[in-house]
């Protein structure tokens, strides 16, 4: 089963593979907690009153901070050329690169 993730993962090995979840972990909180922070500073809530659209701005706000996070923190972890890989991947398929 290991074997199985880490090829899924595309990790070198067992250890690689622990970082990457140990990333991934830290950047899905802390993204969550930043994209609050910068919620309120811009004051998004003040302004849409729409509350769908309220949604689509909260959304794309914690996407674009959980982009910034995982290159951050990737890169603490010495992992920056796997994640942005991941990110050119993830950018690929929601057809913002080609």
């Amino acid at each position: 089963m290991i074997n199985k993730m880490i090829k899924l993962f595309h990790a070198e090995s067992f250890v690689h593979l622990i970082i990457i979840f140990i990333v991934f972990a830290i950047t899905g909180s802390l993204s969550v907690i930043l994209s609050e922070k910068v919620e309120n500073f811009l004051r998004i809530d003040d302004f849409i009153t729409f509350y769908p659209l309220y949604l689509i701005a909260k959304l794309l706000n914690i996407l674009i901070v959980y982009q910034v996070c995982l290159l951050v923190i990737g890169t603490g972890f010495g992992q920056f050329r796997y994640f942005i890989k991941i990110q050119k991947k993830f950018l690929k398929r929601i057809r913002i690169l080609k």
